[in-house]
């Protein structure tokens, strides 16, 4: 099929506004996926997709439609995720592409994803289709919604289309749309191979599939091909398109998007963003690829059974080939031994990587309390980058420390501008300005911590708002702050595993509750056991665990009363002694219950 006939496209829009379902039905309607074969969140092939509702990968598929011109046209479809975590899957399926479905939901409105997705999708330079997605719904407000898309995105309210993805309205406007608005893939001067590799997956029997946007030139099997970042040579096995199976092919052709499976064996071959080419007459200039993403949460994830390391370290290889904004290196601690430094792009994005290293690698893994990266400035003028608190140097020769601030967009209805306020003061947040949407809804624009934002302050957004807050973040630089680290000692030896770097205001509140979570879990000792939250030198908060006690007046049946006091002494001294030169080990079970806690 000629590359005029080829279109290349993508779903983005803010969470739970209908990608899935849209991109279910298209599938339905231009035939590519049988009636009997047909299922609910088709796309979504993760059993942890299909169980949250959401899309954390993005799922490419070739659908074929005859328009009503009555020419057969190539149809490559991205579905992407809409949680800012997956913000990177985004940006990468947006490369590969001419134009964009902008989804809004005609009960909710434009909320803060849709926008930083639209800014993504302009920057590229896609043609931008907006449709209006529930209509169905009897609290749909579509004169509202037109208004959003020219007030909020600049984009003309003709041009949005009306549909709704469940009931099937307004999916041939939107097909016809495709292909008359999104131009066809552009033509190169020579037929040299260029692939944009967007995308990878590790299969145990043929090694890595590379997914790839073919931008000129054809690939088919036994093709010689190298990557331009590293030179190396491989032959091509096999080619093949997703419909949404993986299917192969004789050849793929400009324009197309699809696999390439060559003999690369080890996941470290192959780059995200890498341009694939030919041996024979290779490209000399590399496709212009998507930025490197910054990872903004950092975790330690360490096997509850040391033995595991390796397997942790292959199973880790494997996943960050399926997911290049996950980064991980080795390191070690006193109390969990060996494990990895990991860097997230956000909470949601690290609770999704631990459950798939439990699921599909079948690891038993602990995490650490997130944190994020610090930039130190010692006295003598040296800047360090600290992700874990164990590096933070003396505070002696600390000049200052400067934590990573993000610009938040929080949209919100009305009525809870007063508590979102509030709940921004009490993240140490700093109110930027106030928007007004329309007569229902706000946007209110703040600066504040990636620290505060971390654990829950989405899901208080959520709460306050009882589901109609949304928010959206972008990183701000650094600033410094009155920052100090919060050290745990257990019987006066400080445990690397609780240690954290927090405001001075909120320590003495984390410290008291450490130590209070540690006096549950930390088993009884033969003597009392001190538990302190400390500053440097100075103890904040402290707990004990007493001692267990034997009776060793048990035997004394009435006599003199120095008897049982010469025991109780004697006792005493040995409590005493044990104490001194007593180590307190400290179960699993009580990390894992700590962490989780935090």
């Amino acid at each position: 099929m000629s590359i005029e006939r080829t279109r290349n496209f993508c779903i983005i829009a803010h969470i739970d506004h209908g990608k899935t379902t849209l991109s279910d039905r298209l599938l339905q309607v231009t035939g590519t996926v049988a009636d009997r074969e047909a299922q609910d969140q088709h796309l979504d092939a993760m059993d942890l997709e299909r169980e949250r509702g959401i899309t954390i990968k993005m799922h490419p598929v070739a659908m074929r439609y005859r328009a009503k011109d009555g020419h057969v046209y190539k149809l490559n479809l991205l579905d992407t995720p809409g949680h800012v975590d997956f913000a990177y899957e985004v940006s990468r399926s947006l490369a590969a592409c001419e134009g964009a479905l902008v989804i809004v939901d005609a009960a909710q409105g434009v909320e803060a994803q849709t926008v930083a997705n639209v800014h993504l999708a302009n920057k590229q330079g896609l043609t931008i289709i907006p449709v209006i997605n529930k209509i169905d719904l009897p609290n749909s407000d579509i004169p509202t919604v037109k208004r959003q898309l020219e007030d909020i995105l600049s984009i003309p309210a003709e041009e949005a289309i009306l549909a709704s993805a469940k009931v099937g309205l307004g999916i041939e406007e939107i097909l016809e749309a495709v292909i008359h608005r999104i131009p066809a893939p552009k033509k190169w001067d020579d037929e040299k191979v260029r692939a944009l590799v967007f995308d990878s997956t590790f299969d145990s029997y043929r090694g890595v599939v590379t997914y790839v946007r073919m931008m000129s030139g054809s690939l088919r099997a036994g093709d010689g091909v190298k990557m331009m970042s590293n030179n190396r040579p491989y032959e091509v096995k096999e080619v093949g398109v997703f419909t949404p199976k993986m299917e192969a092919r004789e050849k793929l052709e400009p324009g197309d998007t699809g696999y390439v499976i060559a003999n690369i064996k080890a996941s470290s071959e192959i780059k995200i963003g890498d341009t694939l080419t030919g041996t024979k007459f290779p490209a000399t200039q590399p496709l212009p690829g998507f930025q490197e993403i910054q990872p903004m949460v950092f975790s330690g994830v360490y096997p509850i059974n040391t033995a595991d390391f390796e397997h942790l370290k292959a199973a880790m290889a494997k996943l960050q080939l399926n997911d290049s904004s996950f980064v991980y290196q080795a390191e070690s601690s006193v109390a969990l031994g060996f494990g990895f430094r990991c860097g997230f792009l956000g909470l949601l994005h690290m609770e999704i990587i631990l459950e798939r290293l439990r699921r599909e690698y079948d690891m038993d893994i602990i995490a650490t309390y997130p944190s994020v990266i610090y930039e130190v400035l010692k006295t003598n003028g040296e800047m360090l980058n600290v992700d874990n608190p164990e590096f933070l140097p003396d505070f002696s020769v600390i000049d200052e420390i400067r934590e990573p601030i993000v610009k938040c967009f929080i949209m919100v209805p009305n009525e809870y501008i007063s508590p979102l306020m509030q709940l921004i003061m009490d993240k140490r947040g700093v109110l930027d300005h106030t928007e007004t949407l329309d007569t229902k809804r706000v946007m209110l624009s703040c600066v504040m911590p990636l620290a505060e934002i971390l654990v829950d302050f989405n899901d208080k957004i959520k709460s306050i708002t009882r589901g109609y807050g949304s928010m959206d973040y972008e990183h701000a630089g650094h600033r410094a702050d009155k920052l100090v680290k919060l050290d745990i000692l257990v019987n006066g030896e400080p445990v690397d595993a609780f240690s954290s770097i927090v405001h001075r205001d909120k320590a003495e509140g984390r410290g008291r509750q450490l130590a209070a979570k540690l006096k549950e879990v930390i088993p009884t000792q033969l003597y009392q056991v001190a538990i302190q939250a400390a500053i440097g030198g100075k103890i904040i908060a402290r707990e004990s665990v007493s001692a267990m006690r034997k009776d060793v007046t048990a035997k004394c049946y009435g006599g003199d009363i120095s008897r049982k006091r010469k025991l109780l002494e004697k006792q005493k001294e040995g409590k005493k002694r044990m104490k001194s030169i007593g180590k307190v080990n400290i179960p699993q079970e009580a990390f894992i219950e700590v962490l989780k806690s935090s």
